[in-house]
């Protein structure tokens, strides 16, 4: 296994409930696409799950963006439901914030030469996985996939991906 794709929290919320927005699902088809190409090719995948529970409110988190969404056991909490029939065989990393530490550490044992990252919100949680992914694997090559990532902020999207750039993460 050389290559690592990882599919950030494309979760119902994000998609049709509570965070979702206009858009959201046009990038499911090529995420899809992805999964096959990098099963196809013997590599591994990994999901990660935005995960909170009902304290939600009480969190750092949820005092600054206070929409409970993601709560655990709930239908936004779940990803939708074409992503989910393909999670056989794939590890699903349940984060209680932006970045995963957990993924961080799972990707560094892994030790991959490239890391693919594609799904929501690309310029808060798969900005921040890819950050993560460049510290744990500092010698493997980062890419963010614009067609299969989206955000309900396209300006801040593009200032995240030149801060990617900067930061040797490439953005396809």
């Amino acid at each position: 296994m050389n290559k690592v794709l990882v599919v950030v929290d494309y979760q119902n919320d994000f998609v049709s409930g509570a965070l979702g927005f206009v858009g959201a699902d046009k990038i499911e088809k090529k995420i899809l696409s992805l999964i096959k190409e990098f099963r196809d090719n013997g590599d591994q995948v990994i999901f990660t799950k935005d995960t909170h529970y009902s304290n939600y409110m009480d969190t750092v988190e949820g005092k600054n963006l206070p929409v409970p969404h993601c709560l655990k056991g709930s239908w936004g909490h779940e990803l939708t439901n074409n992503i989910q029939k393909e999670v056989k065989y794939s590890q699903v990393i349940e984060k209680e914030t932006f970045p995963s530490l957990t993924l961080g550490n799972t990707l560094h044992g892994l030790n991959p030469i490239e890391i693919h990252l594609c799904g929501l919100v690309s310029d808060i949680c798969v900005l921040s996985n890819a950050i993560i992914a460049k510290a744990a694997c500092p010698n493997a090559e980062i890419y963010i996939h614009r067609d299969a990532s989206d955000s309900y902020d396209h300006e801040t999207q593009e200032k995240g991906y030149e801060i990617a750039k900067h930061l040797h993460i490439n953005v396809i």
